[in-house]
């Protein structure tokens, strides 16, 4: 009986064995359908949690993202913002100084033609925009040699004279002035036929042109000839550039040609002048 009982749970544990062995290897071939059901439900609820929570945490990670990306391109703009700034502010300091040597070179080539006039070069310190075309102050004075009514030239051409004299300034009337009882100038268009004498007297803001009048109206005249001063009005000397002649015509009564001229000076952008000193034995 009791060789009975022993071989039972021989038997038993046989078997627990076998089936211990065929659950694990069946378990291995099928690992969701092997799984209990408590554990299944635990993995299922875990698994939704999960994805319950993911997606917040995936929405803040993008969030975080981009807001570091926003910031970064931000900075990069402020940057690049700086640096165009800069190119800006360089180009025009290239331009002004490209500005100013130009009109340097003008002044040097206009020295070169006045030879047998004493100058004394200036820069404008002043102009003021209710009276552009008026009048401009130099940085030049009395203690410089500068006097007044001596001729004033800027570009390659006359624009005005000078009106009044400080020790270390000096205002100077241009030619564009509005006063038609101060800008008048003796001149003389040379022609192929001999000088032609007149006197220049206004400006038009409009077209840019100064006008000559009192000219003989038997003067032969053509567009291009220059117009330069004859000195004969006692305060300019002689020979110095005025302009082109670009049209002709007679007056309104008929009885005189008249001229308009374009400026061989420069007239709106002033920066530098050339005060012209008349040297004795000059003709005027």
């Amino acid at each position: 009986m009791n060789q009975f009982f022993n071989n039972k749970k021989l038997i038993i544990l046989l078997i627990s064995v076998i089936t211990f062995i065929s659950l694990i290897a069946y378990s291995l071939t099928n690992n969701r359908e092997d799984t209990s059901i408590p554990q299944q439900v635990g993995n299922d609820v875990t698994g939704s949690i999960a994805r319950i929570f993911s997606k917040p945490a995936e929405v803040v990670a993008n969030f975080v993202d981009s807001v570091d990306n926003l910031m970064n391109t931000y900075e990069e703009n402020q940057s690049l913002k700086s640096k165009i700034d800069t190119v800006y502010e360089l180009q025009v300091k290239v331009y002004n100084l490209e500005q100013e040597n130009a009109r340097m070179q003008e002044e040097l080539e206009l020295k070169t033609t006045l030879s047998e006039y004493e100058q004394i070069n200036a820069s404008v310190v002043s102009r003021n925009p209710d009276s552009w075309l008026n009048q401009i102050v130099i940085d030049k004075g009395s203690q410089d040699g500068v006097e007044v009514d001596m001729s004033v030239m800027a570009g390659n051409g006359l624009i005005g004279r000078v009106s009044e004299v400080n020790s270390t300034s000096a205002k100077v009337l241009l030619l564009t002035t509005s006063n038609d009882t101060t800008n008048r100038v003796s001149a003389e268009i040379q022609t192929e036929s001999g000088p032609v004498h007149g006197i220049v007297n206004g400006y038009d803001e409009n077209t840019k042109m100064l006008s000559m009048s009192q000219i003989a109206p038997d003067a032969v005249i053509n567009p291009g000839d220059s117009v330069i001063t004859s000195g004969l009005g006692g305060v300019s000397p002689s020979a110095l550039l005025i302009g082109s002649v670009k049209e002709v015509s007679m007056d309104s009564y008929g009885l005189f040609k008249q001229v308009t001229i374009e400026p061989a000076g420069e007239v709106y952008n002033i920066r530098f002048v050339t005060v012209i000193k008349r040297l004795s034995g000059s003709g005027e």
